[in-house]
């Protein structure tokens, strides 16, 4: 078996949902801008993808009640997250092992306050390997299961072949997202990369809104964008 069957065959192990290889040189100068030369000199992003429990996701218009809420942090956050670095972690070092860079970027992890952004965009990744779309959301969404994924990448300059083409968003005149959200943070335009995130997401007031949360004595949790998109939900969940 060649390395890219190996590394994918790991990952699939590893229980990724979806998988796929990204070719990020047209994405040199955002990636340069979020997250510095050592993230931008990888050339490729292998990346993967865990599907949200439907029953966890359901969960979230009941955010007020403690239980749910922490029931959804817990499996859906913490634990969803820890699991796809540890599968991260392995295909670098498998990948590493193939005598190539690797560089495994966290699942969820800050990096920084002023951009509220990590070192390198995970949906980018998922985005340009043809696994989704950009939604009016922000996140990217499946055809299969809308944005009830979590997703991780590991930055190679391995020469691994693209496994597709960005998918052009799909959304139409469905403003499910929009209207759900409690801070109208987004402003419902469709993506494009010749715009700048503000075009389409007050991330300043999304996090607002969690630390006014937290303050208040409430679970620092949200997701109705996440939970309302009629990609993630079947139909016995939309009252069909």
């Amino acid at each position: 078996m060649e390395p890219e069957g190996r590394i994918k065959t790991l990952a699939k192990s590893l229980g990724a949902d979806y998988y796929g290889i990204a070719d990020l040189t047209d994405a040199h100068d955002v990636i340069l801008m979020q997250g510095g030369s050592r993230v931008a000199y990888y050339p490729r992003a292998v990346a993967m993808g865990v599907r949200l429990l439907d029953t966890l996701v359901d969960l979230l218009p009941d955010r007020n009640d403690d239980a749910g809420a922490m029931l959804y942090r817990h499996h859906a956050y913490d634990v969803v997250n820890q699991a796809l670095d540890q599968m991260a972690l392995q295909v670098a070092n498998a990948i590493q092992r193939e005598g190539f860079r690797a560089f495994p970027v966290p699942a969820s992890k800050r990096t920084s306050d002023d951009q509220i952004a990590g070192i390198f965009s995970q949906k980018l990744a998922a985005n340009l390997a043809g696994l989704g779309w950009i939604g009016k959301s922000c996140l990217l969404v499946t055809p299969d299961h809308g944005p009830r994924v979590r997703w991780v990448s590991v930055l190679t300059d391995a020469p691994l072949a693209p496994s597709g083409l960005p998918m052009e968003p799909r959304c139409g005149r469905c403003t499910a997202c929009v209207d759900i959200c409690p801070v109208h943070a987004f402003t419902g335009r469709p993506f494009s990369r010749d715009e700048p995130r503000e075009a389409r997401f007050d991330a300043m007031a999304c996090d607002q809104y969690f630390r006014e949360r937290e303050r208040s004595g409430l679970p620092p949790v949200c997701g109705l964008c996440l939970y309302v998109c009629p990609y993630g939900r079947t139909p016995e969940q939309q009252g069909i």
